[in-house]
This record gives C-alpha cells, sequence and structure tokens, in this order.
C-alpha cells in the first residue's frame, strides 16, 4: 500500500512524514523546492503476528507494509497556472490513498490556521487538475472525430468523458461516479485525483491537540480524520518504546502515529491481513475485504494463483485457542476451500498448487 502526504506549504507534511516514518527528512518554514519527494516504508504493527513468530520460531518473520511518500507542497492558483507540476501527477497516481495534511498550528510565516479552507482548496486544485486532464483528452478524440477516426470505443470514452467532466464541473470529485467495470478499465490510464480515497490529518500545535472537537467532527462529516500534534510526535519518534510511552500517556495519545494512520488507513480502503505460517517464515499478507482464496493466492505469487487447487486454512483465534496446528486439526478447526472462498482478517492459509 502506498500513501501519499499532501498539502499546502508550511503545513507540516514533513513534520508528520518523520512522526510515521522516524525518518529525518529536512523540515523547513518555507515552501519547499524540492523536486523529488520523500519516501520511507513503515511496518503496519500486528500482534498476531508477534504471537505467531512466538509459536512457530520462524527463521524469518515479515510485516505488512506501507510507502509513505512527502510530496513537496504547492499553492493555492497552481491548477489554474497550467496545472499541477508534472512530477507530483506523476508521482501521486500510483498512490492507494492521499493524507492531506492540514495546518493546525500558528507560526510567524502563517496566517491563523484555516484547515477547512485548506482543505477545501487542495481539493479545488485536485479537481481543476483533473478538469484539465479530462478537456485535453476530449480535445484529442474530437480531432480524431474530425479526421473520420469514429470509432465504438472512443465514442464510449467520450461519452464517459463527459459525464466526468461535467460532475467535476458541479465542484464534485471522480470517486462519487458510479463505473461499471467496463468504463473503470476505460479511464484506467487516467488515475484522476479525486478519485482516489482521502484521509485528512489535522496536525495541531502541542497547547491545543485533543481540544478540537468541533473541527474534528466537520471534517468526519466528509472525510476519515486523525488529529496528530505533529512537532510532538516528531520528537516521540526519536524516542524508544518506554520513554515515549510516558510522554504519550501525558499527552492522552493512546497509540503511536504510525498506529493510527495505519488503523485509519485500513478501514478508509477496506483492507484486511491474513497469514502465512512456518517454521521459515511468519508473514502478515495485506487484500481487499471481500477478496478470495485465489485474490490472495496471487497476493503470495502468481504460480499460486494459476495452479490453485485448495486452501488449507484455519483461523488465527482458533490457532491460539487450541495451541497449535494439530489441535486445530483434532477439534476441527481446520478447512479446506475453494478459489471463491471469502478471506476473513486473521485467516492462515496454505495454497495448494500445482504448475
Amino acid at each position: 500500500m502506498k500513501i501519499g502526504l499532501v498539502g499546502l506549504p508550511n503545513s507540516g507534511k514533513t513534520t508528520i512524514f518523520n512522526a510515521l516514518t522516524k525518518s529525518e527528512a529536512e523540515v523547513t518554514s518555507y515552501a519547499s523546492q524540492k523536486a523529488e519527494p520523500h519516501i520511507a516504508i513503515i511496518e503496519v504493527a500486528d500482534e498476531r503476528v508477534d504471537k505467531l513468530t512466538e509459536m512457530y520460531q520462524p527463521k524469518k518473520t515479515t510485516f505488512a507494509t506501507i510507502e509513505i511518500v512527502d510530496f513537496v507542497g504547492f499553492s493555492e492558483g497552481t491548477s489554474r497556472n497550467g496545472g499541477l507540476p508534472a512530477s507530483f501527477v506523476t508521482h501521486i497516481k500510483t498512490m492507494d490513498a492521499i493524507a492531506l495534511v492540514v495546518r493546525n498550528f500558528g507560526d510567524s510565516f502563517s496566517e491563523t490556521p484555516d484547515p477547512l479552507g485548506d482543505i477545501d482548496t487542495v481539493l479545488t486544485e485536485f479537481i481543476l487538475s483533473d478538469l484539465i486532464i479530462a478537456e485535453n483528452r476530449l480535445e484529442k478524440i474530437e480531432e480524431a472525430f474530425r479526421r473520420g477516426k469514429k470509432t465504438v470505443e472512443l465514442e464510449r470514452e467520450e461519452k464517459l468523458l463527459r459525464r466526468i467532466e461535467d460532475t467535476l464541473n458541479e465542484n464534485r470529485p471522480v470517486r462519487e461516479i458510479e463505473f461499471t467495470i467496463e468504463e473503470r478499465r476505460i479511464i484506467s490510464g487516467f488515475q484522476y485525483l479525486t478519485q482516489k480515497q482521502i484521509l485528512v490529518i489535522v496536525n495541531s500545535a502541542e497547547a491545543n491537540f485533543g481540544r478540537n472537537g468541533a473541527l474534528i467532527s466537520a471534517i468526519d462529516e466528509r472525510f476519515t480524520v486523525i488529529e496528530f500534534a505533529g512537532n510532538f510526535e516528531m520528537e516521540l519518534s526519536s524516542l524508544d518504546d518506554n520513554e515515549g510511552a510516558i510522554f504519550m500517556e501525558d499527552m492522552g495519545i493512546k497509540e503511536s502515529a504510525c498506529d493510527r494512520l495505519t488503523r485509519s488507513a485500513y478501514e478508509l480502503l477496506g483492507l484486511i491481513s491474513f497469514l502465512t505460517v512456518g517454521t521459515d517464515e511468519v508473514r502478515a499478507w495485506t487484500i481487499h475485504r471481500g477478496d478470495t482464496a485465489l485474490d490472495a493466492a496471487g497476493t503470495i505469487h502468481s504460480d499460486l494463483a494459476r495452479g490453485f487447487i485448495r486452501a488449507e486454512c484455519f483461523s488465527y483465534e482458533k490457532l491460539v485457542e487450541c495451541g497449535s496446528e494439530k489441535g486445530v486439526r483434532d477439534k476441527g478447526h481446520f478447512r479446506l476451500e475453494g478459489k471463491e472462498y471469502v478471506i476473513s482478517d486473521g485467516d492462515i492459509l496454505g495454497i495448494r498448487f500445482s504448475v
């Protein structure tokens, strides 16, 4: 999974990036001119993986991971002046979700914070950027029509792009449009920014953290939202776990920034984890809720999906309850499932296959 941190200049994106990833990327009070984003990989904490590692004593333990990307800030009006930077659009198209960081702290360089206004500003830039993409493609299709290349495929694409254009002109995101599978295939190459799921991170000052109920509620009506005390939590990330826990308790923070982001991202994107176990490796794998055993096999390796026969399956809870795989089998909790079986969070799988 990839999550892109975006926001206006001086919103504290890089501070949040450092808090999440324990990185030491340079934090500046001025708009950054860096061309390339900061990138880091974080592990998804999972007590089940810890417990299974204790039980199996594997040679290797692998947690699920999230790639966090800190993009350069952009200013209001960017899209009106020719569109968002090409490097920004190119990189962000590959993200699974966007984490929009909004400033909720004062400083000597910026006006009084306006988180709700900043959200609308960024979303407007995204809508205008998507409009430019749709209109440019429509112009090319119209040119093809004038040259006599009026194919059924182009007519379908034009009709779909008109719907997208109308929606964007109504100041509504592309993700509000219900697409058929075929329509999703047609537009898959565009990766509209407003088609992506958005998670809002309110970056508050230490002094007002946890005291922004009305603001959080207003944002929560539209988006999944998390509040961070950016500078404070960036400092926390440099401490050891025991020392950090003391300061977190003083601030009323129950989970690390990384754990809160992970949990919210999984909920937003409808993700779950299944597990594979053995003396060689204990590993967590990420799939979408509703995915099948065949999808899970393909997540592990394409060969397993191609040669899929059956999935050996039992739940993490039953394994812990029974104490061992033998206990799971003896008590009748071991199952053989077909390719259409819908995976549950915490399922432990072994794939039988032949290629």
